[in-house]
């Protein structure tokens, strides 16, 4: 069976599993491995079959997702953000809402040297957030499900979920830029440090 086909039976079988998925977990050398550029490996009309799915798994779960936490080791991600959240975290967060985006083989390049630092949390390390740095400021270039080459600026929170994403498909986690003493489970988070209102990890 070529690799291929081999993607191409794992992706059959994810959509066939019950919902909501079980996203894979810290440890699982998946989510450590750089992904492969995304070339045809899957026919046409599957991608576009889990880029869909990825998107339905998001809402009230998380604002992105990325292929390897699903066990799919392809440079496949989705972003969406309704931003609904109270507007002073809204502005304070520079959170605003961010439409659908499909991102095929990503590339983030910052825009300049500013940086934010705010709690982060994700799908695949359950329990746990911490505090990370990210460019403020982004410029996302990407292929969309379709092919087609998109460049798109992006600042604030949507800059920080593609930051977020990009990072799972070259086989990094928020943990690993995280600033280690603000380490806290999402409980005491919640307790301790938490605006008013929960908000949803990126991916």
């Amino acid at each position: 069976m070529s690799g291929g086909e081999e993607l191409a039976e794992r992706v059959h079988a994810l959509l066939a599993a019950p919902r909501p998925w079980s996203i894979t977990q810290a440890g699982d050398p998946v989510l450590r491995r750089t992904t492969e550029p995304y070339d045809g490996q899957l026919p046409d009309g599957l991608l576009r079959e889990l880029l869909d799915a990825m998107f339905r798994h998001l809402p009230g779960v998380g604002v992105g997702l990325a292929a390897p936490q699903i066990g799919i080791p392809l440079a496949l991600a989705v972003i969406e953000d309704p931003a609904d959240v109270p507007p002073e975290i809204a502005t304070a967060r520079e959170r605003v809402p961010q439409p659908p985006l499909e991102l095929v083989n990503p590339v983030v390049t910052p825009l300049e040297s500013r940086y934010h630092a705010f709690y982060e949390g994700c799908l695949s390390v359950e329990g746990l957030t911490a505090v990370v740095p990210r460019h403020a400021r982004v410029r996302l270039s990407a292929l969309d499900g379709g092919g087609r080459a998109y460049d798109v600026e992006l600042s604030g929170w949507p800059a920080r979920i593609a930051q977020h994403e990009t990072d799972h498909l070259n086989g990094v986690l928020y943990l690993d830029r995280a600033e280690p003493r603000s380490l806290s489970t999402v409980g005491n988070y919640e307790r301790f440090w938490a605006p008013p209102q929960a908000e949803r990890s990126p991916g």
